[in-house]
């Protein structure tokens, strides 16, 4: 626990005044609690039974008076320890996203959606109650034990000693429990990340699931996983709940000794009854923030499981890291000898290939050719294994990996669309000017269909675009790209889902970018009939390049293309 709390005491150092702030409504609290106790002793022994009148007055104004301060403690306490605890919260969500979104596209291809969410949201929240109210509650219960404790070593030394010796023996079944705790919650951490896993596949999937008529396997599937979660987290609640009857016993115990030395002082007039009762009431008023320490202890370890499961992110370092030469242009594109693999899998071999702006350059071969790892490669999406690519004569690891890719329009065939405007789309992770917008749209040819929207550019798309049809989804990824006004242009088939009329407006607006070097992947062969130079890939080599009527008389590869289409 405490080398936890090691961990996160760096980012406590930005809330000084809320630390003030919580710590004496903690110690207002605590002082309270211990007055509470200590002035039973007086109301017994002043009013009761030397039948005191001003006292009769003034003794419980300071009852309430002490009920008063603990609650502006209380309310003190409560605020600033959870807004501090949120916004540490805040900070590890906002530190462990960046962290993520620096792997490499590798990572992200092998790593489930619904893992990193259930680490992103879930392990996190179990972390907030820790560096929050839990340690705000263990440092109150620490002070309100030690005033108490304070009160009844005041009240009778000797009591005390007899009443405390037995404390000792809570710590060993705190601690066991403790650590089945901390198992009990990382499975239940990890089961809770399949939960989401499998969520996620059926919300993304939806479609196929009512196609194939798979709800009840998929419910079943769920109802399995859910179970588990269940019988897990009934472990954890039956793990807790023996805690509390080891400690109440244990305080009993230590009620019995108390009641039969204490009693016995009191009948031999060693020990007033007020002092007895006070006692009795700071003592078992004290065995509370025990019981609590005790619990807050036993559910740290949900936060200390938690955090080992972010570490093991946080440990982990991208192997495509960036350089740090800025680039401000791309002018020239050269490959040598260069070698891809994805695990055991060769993607490309020896590719070796030199071209500049302003180009427009095809790439053709059968599915799983290597087409889109060689354009994969130009964003880094994938380093070579051996050789290297060179951007103006230097090697692309060299520069700033920011620069690069924004330098690089890259536009897949999963097109991907945010639950937000048109605008907002085309222009993603840019300024909106709604100019350029509009023009975008035009070489996508969308811009007729969407000046008819009743909001237009600030039409909001659903998840994933599903309120558009497949064409206009990747025309609005087209209009994104050349939005960016980049030097290089990559379309991995962009175009396979539109219709031959839209397609044909959109290359003949490509064919016009005179200023740029544009890459197209394309499965039907028009698309690339007008290009400047084709390459034609075949298992992970270049096996020809040059133009159209060139490859026809000169490339085998390429004839059983175009035969196809």
């Amino acid at each position: 626990m405490f080398k936890f709390l090691k961990e996160y005491m760096p980012y406590y150092k930005h809330y000084k005044k809320q630390i003030f702030l919580s710590v004496i409504g903690m110690i207002l609290v605590s002082l309270a609690t211990a007055a509470t106790a200590y002035l039973v002793k007086p109301v017994l022994d002043k009013i009761f039974i030397e039948k005191n009148i001003r006292l009769l007055y003034l003794l419980p104004f300071a009852i309430v008076l002490a009920y008063f301060l603990k609650g502006v403690g209380s309310v003190l306490q409560q605020y600033y320890v959870s807004f501090i605890g949120e916004d540490i919260v805040r900070q590890i969500r906002d530190k462990f996203l960046k962290h993520i979104l620096s792997f490499d596209l590798l990572y992200f291809k092998k790593t489930h959606s619904g893992e990193l969410v259930s680490r992103t949201i879930n392990d996190i929240n179990r972390i907030q109650g820790a560096v929050s109210h839990s340690l705000a509650n263990l440092l109150r219960d620490i002070l309100m034990a030690v005033f108490l404790l304070a009160v009844v070593i005041y009240q009778n030394p000797k009591l005390a000693f007899f009443a405390l010796i037995i404390l000792p023996f809570i710590i060993y079944p705190v601690s066991i429990i403790s650590k089945k705790l901390k198992k009990l919650s990382k499975e239940a951490q990890n089961q809770t990340a399949k939960l989401n896993k499998h969520l996620s596949e059926i919300f993304k999937n939806i479609e196929t699931i009512k196609a194939f008529n798979a709800k009840k396997y998929e419910i079943k599937k769920f109802e399995e996983l859910n179970l588990k979660y269940l019988k897990i987290n009934l472990k954890t609640i039956r793990t807790q709940a023996v805690l509390i009857p080891v400690l109440e016993t244990l305080t009993a115990a230590i009620g019995a000794i108390v009641i039969i030395i204490g009693g016995k002082e009191v009948i031999e007039n060693q020990m007033s009854v007020g002092a007895f009762f006070s006692f009795m009431t700071a003592l078992f008023m004290m065995t509370d923030p025990i019981r609590r320490i005790a619990n807050t202890y036993s559910r740290f370890q949900d936060a200390i499981a938690a955090n080992e499961r972010l570490k093991e992110i946080f440990n982990l370092k991208p192997e495509i890291t960036s350089g740090g030469k800025k680039l401000s242009s791309i002018e020239k594109i050269e490959f040598k000898n260069v070698n891809l693999k994805y695990g055991n899998k060769k993607a490309l071999q020896n590719i070796n290939y030199e071209t500049k702006k302003p180009k427009i350059i095809g790439l053709v071969g059968d599915s799983g050719g290597g087409k889109s790892s060689f354009v994969s490669m130009l964003e880094r999406f994938y380093d070579a294994n051996s050789g290297e690519i060179l951007i103006n004569e230097k090697n692309i690891k060299k520069y700033n990996i920011f620069d690069l890719r924004g330098k690089i329009a890259y536009i897949p065939q999963n097109v991907h669309i945010f639950n937000d405007t048109i605008a907002a789309n085309i222009s993603y992770g840019r300024k909106i000017n709604e100019e350029k917008i509009i023009e975008a749209l035009k070489k996508a040819n969308l811009w007729d269909y969407v000046k008819s929207l009743e909001n237009g550019i600030y039409t909001v798309l659903n998840e994933g675009g599903s309120n558009l049809s497949g064409g206009q989804r990747q025309r609005i990824a087209i209009a994104r790209a050349l939005y960016k006004n980049p030097d290089v242009l990559i379309l991995d088939e962009a175009t396979s889902a539109l219709d031959n009329k839209s397609e044909k407006v959109i290359m003949d607006s490509i064919l016009k970018l005179k200023d740029k070097l544009v890459f197209i992947v394309a499965h039907r062969l028009n698309t690339i009939e007008n290009a400047d130079e084709i390459l034609v890939f075949k298992k992970g080599q270049i096996v020809c390049k040059g133009e159209k009527e060139e490859l026809l008389k000169n490339c085998e590869e390429f004839k059983k293309l175009y035969a196809k289409n």
